[in-house]
């Protein structure tokens, strides 16, 4: 009877799993398939290589063999991976062609800056095409697959992923979450420059606690529904083909085996009908948050709709067993081993497993001089110019010029977090980049001038991946005075200072984020000197910056620029290049202060600035405020506003409001300016935020020139999640902001009017 039961359930799960449609040949292959080799699709492994746990697959090229893989990631290069997948193709059973997936997060091997600096671009244009290169280059590697693009919002600084996002506001991140989908997925996945993109991590990564990686993340579902999960909507959109759960709870519940999450938003109230898969072990990790042990947290997880298991084979290992004890159904199954096999098919791989294989291609698009041009060309823009004290930038190609600092001649560091493949001795250092931009016209000194941090456990919890906190042999004193020995000499100082590159990613939380100690002292002592400075930040989250506002001429943020950072740098310190970039994330004065962004909402008892401040929600000891707004970005020119202009006073479902602003170039050199508009939902059935981001548009101006920036203010922009986690909008007053950034804007009035 038992026997009977089973062959019933295997019968009743092949029918109803057949809503995943797949073409007549791969249908034919999949129903040849044994149970074991359906779970054997389900299961992702890495042979090792760009890992990001402590767990590597075992026995790899065995288990393809007998069926048991159905993808495998963290290995590179056609000639390597071609390997691989001649195993699953040659010596595996039914020849079921491997998925192979890479972390391609701001470029393959030709690095762009890290993703919260390619968000300072605001230039969405700009954005796709450089997911479309690293898609280039990854499809000419033998990947097909990238974990990318994260999305997650995230309002604290002491996260150390804040770097691979896109900051703090959900339009501009949804905006940023379409663009890479695009730039990765091409138009067509028959396409081999093209692949299949991954929206992680689903969902809420971004809000742990404490900006503690892996922590707890609790919120109210309308905070979730109006502030954080609309990039990943906006990836579905755009036709993202993978999604993959994040590490955190929700509810209480471990993202990975929430039923809310991929059953009622992401297939129920979204449509998603591609597949999900795990971070690394994110399943066996579920034990730890105290769900089950390995059996019932797989099975957890594939009932509410997870298809692929990242390393921890779980579910190789646990569902047949499962399957036996009714714990799961052969329609679970089915369903996760037809959406694996319908991706696969999509790409092409049942009628040329091999088309992402092509060595020729590889050695013509991967590094090429093109593609570091365009890599330069988008670190100039990313860049944000955050201080320019009596106009020190540009710099003159003349005279004597100091570089200092540990960051001035660091290869390693250039590239930033999650450069899985680049290769840091192909990267440009910042002295290389000024050397080049001058020339002969302007002696260059250098001296190291400090550590990055003197403190050899802090390094050692750092270089992980490799030495890119190196303390000197020297003393600190030493150096210092080596340092001012050349700042003496010199006409102007280039301080080159800031984080290593993995003091942000993944696992690498701070609980203090200015410039360690170490930097502090030599900048203090180079302040001392009386001559002028120039602070290039390196940094992949925003920082406290306190005294160096306050101390330096100019601070220059250039995040991680990659391959070609160094270049960049010396084209924008010497002119060449006008910063355009805008903050993202804004900068807060003290740690104390975190969580502040933006979007706050407001208090029964608001701080306004005033001085009489007892009793109201402000602190006794720092502002309110960030030090540097979202937004916010200075330019070699300057911009005049004029008075907005608007249609009229109301506006309704049928009946958009036109809003418009003239933007004049007044300065002396040509330069981009990103027009942003605000809103406020006046009165509202909940407490709405003080400002939203609802319009952007980045144009060029020659001097002199001018421009009319036009947004349309609709009904359905002002539409929220309202306590019934419906999606209305109201009717009433709203306030419309225009301006340079989160703070400097106008105000008018406006009222949303039933027809």
């Amino acid at each position: 009877m038992k026997h009977l039961t089973l062959l019933f359930l295997f019968f009743i799960g092949q029918f109803l799993s057949a809503q995943v449609e797949l073409s007549p040949k791969v249908e034919a292959i999949y129903q040849q398939m044994t149970l074991e080799e359906k779970i054997g699709q389900l299961n992702l492994l890495t042979p090792g290589g760009a890992v990001t746990g402590e767990v590597v697959s075992k026995d790899v090229n065995l288990k393809i063999k007998n069926g048991q893989v159905g993808g495998i990631f963290g290995i590179r290069g056609a000639a390597k991976v071609r390997l691989a997948q001649e195993i699953a193709v040659d010596s595996s059973r039914l020849g079921i062609p491997l998925i192979v997936g890479m972390d391609v997060i701001h470029g393959h091997q030709t690095i762009f800056p890290i993703p919260l600096g390619l968000s300072c671009t605001w230039d969405m244009d700009l954005i796709e095409a450089t997911a479309r290169q690293a898609s280039r280059e990854a499809t000419a590697d033998g990947l097909m697959w990238t974990f990318s693009p994260m999305v997650d919002i995230s309002r604290d600084p002491r996260w150390g992923r804040i770097s691979e996002g896109s900051g703090e506001d959900p339009f501009l991140g949804s905006a940023v979450a379409a663009a890479m989908v695009k730039g990765y997925q091409g138009k067509d996945f028959k396409d081999p420059t093209t692949m299949l993109a991954c929206v992680k991590h689903f969902a809420l990564y971004g809000a742990a606690e404490g900006g503690r990686d892996y922590a707890t993340v609790d919120m109210s579902k309308v905070r979730m529904l109006n502030e954080y999960l609309p990039p990943y909507k906006a990836a579905i959109d755009a036709g993202v083909a993978t999604v993959m759960t994040s590490f955190n709870v929700v509810d209480y519940v471990p993202a990975s085996a929430n039923s809310y999450l991929f059953k009622d938003v992401l297939r129920e109230d979204w449509g998603f009908d591609g597949f999900v898969v795990t971070d690394y072990t994110a399943i066996n990790e579920m034990i730890a948050h105290g769900v089950g042990d390995l059996q019932r947290v797989s099975a957890e997880a594939l009932k509410v709709g997870v298809d692929m298991d990242m390393v921890g084979e779980g579910f190789l290992t646990t569902l047949k067993k499962s399957l036996n004890e009714g714990k799961v159904s052969m329609e679970q199954i089915n369903t996760a081993c037809r959406r694996i096999l319908k991706a696969k098919e999509m790409l092409g791989l049942f009628d040329d497993p091999y088309k992402y294989f092509d060595e020729e291609r590889a050695a013509k698009e991967i590094l090429s001089e093109g593609n570091r041009a365009f890599a330069r060309e988008v670190a100039g823009q990313s860049f944000v110019l955050l201080k320019n004290e009596g106009s020190i930038l540009p710099l003159k190609k003349s005279g004597k010029i100091a570089v200092i600092g540990p960051l001035a001649d660091s290869r390693r560091n250039m590239l930033g977090t999650w450069s899985v493949s680049g290769d840091p001795e192909k990267s440009v250092t910042v002295i290389e980049g000024i050397r080049n931009a001058v020339g002969a016209t302007a002696e260059i000194l250098y001296a190291k001038g400090a550590n990055i941090s003197d403190d050899p456990e802090f390094a050692r919890r750092v270089n992980s991946f490799g030495p890119e906190i190196v303390i000197d042999e020297r003393s600190a004193d030493a150096m210092i005075e080596e340092a001012l020995e050349i700042a003496n000499q010199s006409d102007v100082i280039v301080a080159v200072m800031g984080e290593a590159a993995d003091m942000t990613g993944e696992s690498s939380s701070m609980a203090y984020i200015g410039l360690q100690p170490s930097q502090k002292k030599l900048l203090m002592a180079l302040k001392e000197t009386g001559k002028p400075i120039v602070m290039v930040l390196y940094n992949g989250r925003p920082m406290t910056l306190n005294w160096e506002s306050e101390n330096m001429d100019a601070i220059l943020d250039v995040w991680f620029g990659g391959t070609e950072g160094g270049n960049a740098v010396g084209d924008v310190l010497f002119g060449k290049v006008n910063p355009g970039g805008k903050l993202t994330t804004s900068f807060p004065v003290h740690e104390g202060q975190i969580p502040v962004y933006h979007s706050m909402l407001n208090t029964g008892r608001p701080y306004f600035g005033q001085q009489a401040a007892k009793f109201t929600s402000n602190y006794l000891d720092v502002p309110n405020g960030p030090l540097f707004p979202f937004g916010y970005g200075l330019s070699y020119t300057t911009f005049e506003y004029e008075k907005m202009e608007l249609s009229g006073t109301t506006f309704s479902a049928n009946k958009p409001l036109t809003i418009s602003v003239k933007v004049k170039n007044t300065g002396t050199v040509a330069g981009s300016e990103v027009v942003q508009m605000y809103i406020r939902d006046v009165v509202g059935t909940i407490s709405r935020p003080v400002k939203e981001l609802k319009g952007f548009e980045k144009i060029m101006l020659k001097p002199g020139e001018e421009k009319v920036v036009t947004f349309e203010l609709t009904e359905e922009l002002v539409k929220f999640y309202n306590v019934d986690l419906e999606h209305v909008s109201e009717l009433g007053k709203f306030e419309v902001f225009v301006g340079k950034n989160a703070v400097d804007v106008e105000k008018r009035e406006v009222e949303l009017v039933a027809e």
